[in-house]
């Protein structure tokens, strides 16, 4: 086993909800070295040709990561460690935050092919696809933007990848409705949180309104701009918003929960040039978050 290999007790939680082989074109090649493959790609950041011949063939690696991007079993997986997580009881509930972390993407992210990909071995597209590659422009060139719900354990629950530009007020309900972690017994999967942090740049009276609405308590502290315009118009402007101090000093949670994602270089920095592997990337090492602990 070497270094940043799956373990022997990660190996037997992951295990039993890969995929299986199937009769029509052949077996699968070993799962387990092809994951170790693409850990290793996660955590260096080396180009999927420079993949030591440990891995086996480095097309075999990457055509693995890219089908399961593609067709959703890298969520699927994500659901089922947060599922597995929840029946332990390793889920802190009690503070959810959400935050944004920007990526520079590399110049080989660009250049992608205009014509939308497609599922292998199916007609539909990729769910994660995005027509814009989820690429933005600005004064520091390419960016791309992960947006993040993470619990008190500092471990992700959603994901969502956006241009570098866009945003982070008005993702929070994206990021929200995708917290869903089902239960082993059947029953209704969990998508709301005791309660939920997030920095100021995340006040909106949409996103008030969307979080009363569920009965989701939160800690998001009002902008400056906002207050005096809601202080000029009087009993028009709402009550104050109630802000907790002591709570929101949790908020470092999700901070951390960032800096343990970008130890993955190939999250740090996004070489892949199309939305959905990129996407399936940070699922990746999320997945590897929730099998450490």
């Amino acid at each position: 086993m070497g270094r940043g290999d799956l373990t022997n007790a990660e190996w037997v939680r992951l295990k039993p909800h890969l995929p299986k082989s199937s009769c029509r074109g052949g077996r699968w090649v070993s799962h387990r070295r092809v994951i170790n493959g693409i850990l290793y790609r996660n955590r260096t950041g080396v180009p999927w040709r420079d993949l030591p011949a440990r891995f086996g063939k480095w097309k075999t690696v990457y055509e693995r990561h890219r089908r399961w991007s593609a067709d959703g079993t890298w969520g699927r997986l994500f659901a089922t460690a947060l599922a597995d997580a929840d029946a332990e009881g390793r889920i802190d509930w009690s503070m959810v935050s959400v935050d944004s972390a920007s990526c520079r993407a590399h110049q080989h992210s660009a250049g992608a092919r205009k014509k939308p990909p497609r599922v292998p071995g199916k007609r539909a597209r990729p769910r994660q696809h995005r027509p814009d590659e989820g690429l933005g422009r600005s004064r520091g060139g390419l960016t791309s933007k992960i947006h993040l719900a993470g619990e008190g354990g500092r471990r992700p629950l959603a994901v969502l990848i956006t241009p570098g530009q866009w945003g982070d007020a008005p993702q929070l309900i994206l990021v929200m409705e995708r917290i869903r972690v089902g239960r082993l017994d059947g029953g209704r999967p969990r998508t709301r949180p005791d309660h939920l942090g997030g920095d100021k740049a995340y006040s909106s009276r949409r996103n008030r309104r969307y979080l009363r609405r569920r009965q989701i308590k939160h800690t998001i502290p009002e902008p400056r701009n906002q207050r005096a315009n809601r202080q000029s118009s009087g009993s028009k402007g709402g009550r104050p918003t109630g802000f907790d101090k002591t709570i929101y000093k949790r908020r470092n949670e999700v901070e951390r929960m960032i800096n343990g994602l970008k130890n993955s270089r190939a999250v740090a920095t996004r070489f892949d040039k199309r939305a959905y592997i990129f996407h399936g990337t940070v699922t990746v090492a999320s997945i590897r978050l929730w099998l450490r602990s």
